[in-house]
Formats: C-alpha cells, sequence, structure tokens
C-alpha cells in the first residue's frame, strides 16, 4: 500500500461556503471520526467563519490509503495540508484524539511563526496528563465494546460484520495513535485555551481537564457540560455559541 495522498482536497473538506474575510475554524475529528462529524457545526457557523473539517486517511473516500497510527505523523502531514490556508487568523475546535492533534499542530504552526486565536480543545485530558492505555493492543470485540462504552458511533454500525470489516483498521490505528501519544513536555502555546468537557465523561476528570492550563502562557478556561465523553452532541447550540463568540470577536 502507497504512502497517504497528501492532496489538500482529500484532507481538507469545506461543506458550506463562508465569508471571504474573517478567521478560519479547522475541525480535528476524534479517534474513528471523520470530517462529516462536523457538517453540523459547519452549517451554523458558515455565517461568521470559513469551517473547514478535517479527513484522515484509511476511512470513507480514504480507505484506499494506509491510516497514520502516530500523532505526530498525523500533526505533520496536517500541517503541510494547512499550508495554503494560513493566510487568515485561525481557530482549532478537535475533541477527544482530535483536541491532542490540533494541540501538536498549534505547537508545529508557532515555530512557523503562526498562532492560533484559540484552541478549543473536546473531550481530552491535558497532553501531558498520562493514563495506561492499551485497547489498540487488544480484540476486536474489546475495542468495540469500548467504542459502545463512549456512544460515539451509531450502534448499527458496530454490529453490522461488514462495516466493522471496513471502519475497524481505521478505528485501531486511531486509538494506537492517542494512546502511544506521549507530550514531549516542552512546548507550551502562545494561544488562549478553551477546555470543553463532560461532567460524566470516564475518559476526562476535571482535574486532567483543568491541566492544559499548563499548557499555554495565556488565558485558559474550562467549561463543563452534562454528558459523557460525546457531550458536545447533546449540546450543539450552546457549543455553536461559544465557537461563534470567538470567531466573531474584532481582530487585536
Amino acid at each position: 500500500m502507497t504512502a497517504p495522498s497528501m492532496d489538500v482536497e482529500l484532507w481538507v473538506r469545506r461543506f458550506h461556503p463562508g465569508p471571504a474575510w474573517g478567521p478560519r475554524l479547522v475541525c480535528f475529528p476524534h479517534a474513528g471520526g471523520s470530517a462529516v462529524a462536523f457538517h453540523p457545526t459547519s452549517k451554523a457557523l458558515s455565517p461568521v467563519a470559513e469551517v473547514l473539517s478535517l479527513q484522515y486517511p484509511g476511512r470513507q473516500d480514504r480507505l484506499g490509503e494506509p491510516c497514520l497510527d502516530n500523532i505526530a505523523e498525523l500533526a505533520d502531514a496536517i500541517v503541510a495540508v494547512l499550508a495554503p490556508k494560513l493566510d487568515r487568523p485561525l481557530v482549532f475546535l478537535g475533541h477527544s484524539m482530535g483536541a491532542v492533534l490540533a494541540f501538536e499542530v498549534a505547537v508545529r504552526l508557532e515555530r512557523r511563526g503562526v498562532v492560533l486565536r484559540r484552541l478549543f480543545a473536546s473531550g481530552r485530558r491535558a497532553p501531558s496528563r498520562v493514563r495506561d492505555e492499551s485497547i489498540h493492543l487488544g480484540p476486536d470485540a474489546e475495542l468495540v465494546a469500548e467504542v459502545q462504552r463512549l456512544s460515539g458511533t451509531d450502534e448499527s454500525l458496530l454490529t453490522d460484520p461488514a462495516v466493522l470489516s471496513i471502519v475497524l483498521p481505521a478505528l485501531r490505528a486511531d486509538y494506537r495513535a492517542v494512546e502511544t501519544y506521549r507530550h514531549d513536555g516542552g512546548a507550551r502555546l502562545r494561544c488562549p485555551v478553551t477546555v470543553l468537557t463532560g461532567d460524566r465523561d470516564p475518559r476526562v476528570s476535571l482535574d486532567e481537564a483543568s491541566d492544559w492550563a499548563d499548557h499555554t502562557t495565556a488565558d485558559c478556561d474550562v467549561k463543563v457540560f452534562a454528558g459523557g465523553h460525546f457531550f458536545l452532541n447533546d449540546h450543539p447550540a450552546q457549543i455553536n455559541d461559544l465557537l461563534a463568540a470567538e470567531l466573531s470577536r474584532p481582530a487585536g
């Protein structure tokens, strides 16, 4: 199998036209997720920003490409494909694995002199907080059970053997990427961070969410929502309002 394509149009999806001015919101999906997860976000926020959603290799229309199972490799690739999109202020939104990936991309962009307006880190503990996790090493049934526990995937997809055979490779690769990720301990962002977390998320405690403050020299605030790991699906209007307020804020 060849290396993943670096075609910008394969990596970066725009579902709705946005204004020809102002910031860009770049959305990073969760493990096993795809760009379409942020289609509702794009629809809601396209009046105030150009909303872009990332499509990682190895899923949906990129099924024929090899998955990347390393956060650093994914981040390096995303920095490369975002190069034509750096001419406007950037806001990042990442959920779960996407939050870690968004952070690592932001770190790399800062080394190039590009500082985000804000990072929204959703459903993920701070990069420095490590848990001993090895679901990616277990059998398929264990991986599927974990996804069911987090309630982030249509149950019908997880019980159809034909569909499972298609989605499991990307899911396992993503779990390997995020479970083996280790923050290098040095990099801190210069942009503000807003942390979004669910009050019943088995993957993130409030302390683990609050420690995102250690990863920026700017402000860090934590917004707690009722719900589990995919709490954002239960509060779309409230979360879109938060994003819109940042995207509509005058520059400077």
